[in-house]
């Protein structure tokens, strides 16, 4: 057959029978030795980088609010006065706010915001008031007079009744009749005495609110993860609990489970459906639930989106599509899923053989979050690494405004003795130093590792499985022939031989990653850009490098089987996994993909059930969980966590059956190669993986079954009872 002799050139060679070959083989060398030293030599310089960031990082310049002198709210010496206080609110108006990020008055940590609005002039002569004007002074300004005070910027020209609110000091702005107050009064003094509506002050607020806000954000959210943590502790713990009981329940019930396992997943998605018409219909009467979502904007409070009728639509729309999706897909794979039910009981048989690779999701959890770690806590010290900024802020005309200054020796200076009425204060974190020009190397060099070693730790357990489940596949008696702690082997293999080859994978990966991180910056920045063409390459790029990330986590994956096994480099391994691949091309399409599509609706269950529960219990939907919640800013925060975590569980844990679904897909196919089922060249597949994987039902050729004599035949060399245990197992 001509035609047969060029598929198989194209696809390579097909594996030649070898006596001596009993699965994974223990006589191996060390591979992609060159990588192993440039992985090792990264991790180095990662933790050099990080080493760096915790002496020069910290954290309170994010977390806390900064006087004029440089000093943190809240913290040391300041540790009673966690509220900032600006001297002139009206200056937080002027555009150079926006960009310098600090409003160009001096401004104090005090204890309490002001409760009256009253002048300097009117407090300075009153004994009863003075007192309490001076808490807002720079520094007690003695017998210095009123001009002294003002001039050196001492205490403020006016106090305006204000109440805290983002830890700032902002006035407390009312309205009545219709008219903006502050106070009680529709004016107000001004610091140059002039008398001032009270809307005057909205730009200002409005202003210092837009610089504060993403960073106050961010506030709330950590303080809400201060509050929720251990709820959300809880709730991962409970899906670790149901998936580990899902795993469990497919290694003894692996048909009725998987069946279980979809139709839980259509009532889920029903019941969603169900619920967001629920609430569709109950706010047609609410005011304001018509509002649309274009016309409410980004809202930081999600909540504010489930009071508004078009965010339950979308609900409605979205899960219809994917019920309507999944149950179309159950109709037409009916008879593959019958296939991938076998095959999913046959990989219960082989966990069987290797039950702590049930747990061994748990030891990759571990290490996954020891990087996740250890990249966001040096990212967090790496962006507050930074020096504090001064600049010349004047009330006059200045030659010098907003030049650099040193606070330290600024009365003295040339500056201020051309300025006089400049003052040297805090603007903003940066610095032109050789540490801050490199910062942005640190930062690009910590995310780079950061997906090298998640992808690293991947490739890991990918490995490790790949080669207890090889154990199991090709050992003609499976409780004789295997090694006694096949996991601990196959991770001793790995990690001695192997770390090269797992770091070369890796480090392909890693690269596509952060190209696409990069192009995603991009798109962002060319948001608003014009070239039409410019945004159509992009796209493309992005497209491109989605595909080639996903062809390359297939390929890897199916290399770290081959490397398990036989030992050899990552290159050559990935070569022969994909001819393998492709001369079962059919085969790949029709059993391994419709397994994956199972695992996934397993995943999607476990993520809805433990979503279901957290979305009741963090936002008080339920009279039962309102004494028990926490009260948090945005509920949706451990909500979000709550479900990217289950869904990381879930894909831990049933990766596991993935991994052993690949494996001894893989396996078979070599298996057919190297043997033909003769008593000389006896399969090392079960009769059951015999009859899954070669006997399609849909395939009239294929239908006659296959006697209980052949089928005996096919699992070892002798026609005798070790046939007849292999068979019925």
């Amino acid at each position: 057959m001509p035609e047969e002799e060029d598929a198989y050139k194209k696809t390579g060679e097909a594996k030649k029978y070898d006596p001596t070959f009993k699965g994974p083989i223990h006589n191996r060398g060390c591979t992609d030795i060159i990588c192993c030293i440039l992985f090792l030599v990264a991790i180095g310089g990662y933790l050099a980088v990080g080493i760096v960031a915790w002496s020069h990082g910290d954290p309170r310049k994010v977390i806390y609010p900064t006087d004029s002198a440089g000093q943190f709210c809240g913290q040391g010496n300041l540790e009673k006065k966690p509220l900032l206080f600006y001297f002139n609110i009206m200056k937080c108006a002027s555009p150079m706010v926006l960009l310098e990020f600090q409003c160009p008055t001096p401004q104090l940590c005090v204890e309490k915001c002001p409760d009256r609005t009253t002048t300097l002039v009117n407090a300075y002569p009153n004994p009863l008031e003075w007192p309490y004007y001076k808490s807002f002074c720079r520094e007690d300004p003695g017998s210095k007079t009123v001009p002294e005070i003002l001039q050196q910027k001492l205490c403020p020209a006016i106090l305006v009744s204000s109440k805290p609110f983002l830890q700032r000091c902002f006035p407390s702005m009312g309205k009545k009749g219709g008219t903006i107050t502050v106070g009680d009064s529709e004016t107000f003094v001004d610091a140059d005495g002039n008398k001032r509506n009270a809307k005057d002050l909205v730009d200002g607020m409005t202003n210092a609110t837009v610089v504060i806000e993403g960073r106050q954000v961010a506030m709330k959210i950590f303080e809400d993860y201060t509050k929720s943590w251990y709820w959300i502790l809880i709730c991962l713990l409970i899906a670790l609990v149901v998936s580990l009981i899902f795993i469990v329940l497919l290694r003894f019930l692996a048909g009725c489970m998987v069946w279980v396992m979809i139709l839980m997943v259509v009532i889920v998605i029903g019941c969603g459906i169900g619920f967001s018409t629920y609430k569709y219909v109950n706010l047609k009467e609410t005011p304001g639930a018509n509002v649309t979502l274009q016309q409410l904007g980004f809202q930081p409070d999600f909540s504010v989106y489930l009071h508004i009728r078009q965010t339950w639509l979308a609900f409605i729309i979205i899960l219809a599509i994917l019920e309507v999706i999944i149950i179309v897909v159950l109709i037409f794979l009916r008879n593959r899923i019958r296939i991938a039910v076998e095959l999913m009981k046959e990989a219960s048989r082989a966990i069987g053989y290797v039950m702590s690779s049930l747990f061994y999701p748990i030891f990759t959890f571990f290490l996954l979050t020891i990087v996740i770690a250890y990249w966001a806590v040096t990212a967090v010290f790496l962006s507050t690494s930074s020096q504090a900024v001064y600049k010349v802020f004047n009330e006059t005309e200045c030659s010098h405004s907003r030049e650099t200054c040193n606070p330290e020796n600024f009365t003295l200076s040339d500056i201020k003795k051309d300025c006089p009425r400049s003052d040297c204060l805090f603007a903003f974190y940066g610095g032109e130093t050789a540490y801050h020009k490199y910062l942005i190397l640190f930062q690009f060099y910590n995310v780079f590792l950061f997906f090298w070693c998640a992808n690293f730790v991947t490739a890991l357990g990918q490995m490790t499985l790949a080669g207890a489940f090889a154990s199991y596949y090709w050992a003609l008696n499976k409780s004789k022939d295997m090694p006694t702690f096949p996991l601990c082997a196959a991770l001793g293999r790995s990690l001695r031989y192997h770390t090269g080859s797992m770091a070369f994978g890796s480090l392909i990966l890693a690269i596509i990653q952060v190209i696409r991180v990069l192009l995603e910056y991009l798109d962002h920045k060319l948001k608003g850009a014009e070239n039409k063409f410019a945004k159509f390459l992009l796209c493309c790029l992005k497209c491109c490098f989605w595909c080639l990330e996903k062809f390359v986590k297939f390929l890897n994956r199916n290399a770290y089987i081959m490397v398990a096994i036989h030992g050899k480099n990552f290159c050559r391994s990935a070569r022969d996994a994909f001819f393998l691949l492709m001369r079962n091309v059919i085969r790949v399409v029709v059993v391994d993909k419709v397994t994956d599509f199972i695992l996934f609706l397993g995943k999607l269950l476990i993520v809805g059930l433990v979503g279901i529960f957290a979305f009741f219990f963090f936002s008080g939907q339920t009279d039962a969980f309102k004494g028990a919640a926490p009260s948090l800013h945005y509920y949706w925060v451990p909500i979000l966590t709550v479900l990217v975590g289950s869904y990381l569980i879930a894909h831990g844990f049933f990766s596991v059956y993935a991994m052993c679904v690949d494996t001894l897909f893989l396996c078979f196919c070599e298996d057919l190669e190297r043997n033909d089922g003769s008593a000389e060249r006896p399969y090392y597949m079960t009769a059951t993986l015999h009859e899954i994987l070669l006997k399609d039902p849909e395939d009239p050729a294929t239908r006659t079954p296959v006697s209980r004599d052949e089928t005996m035949q096919l699992t070892a060399p002798d026609k005798t009872k070790q046939s007849s245990d292999a068979y019925n197992q």
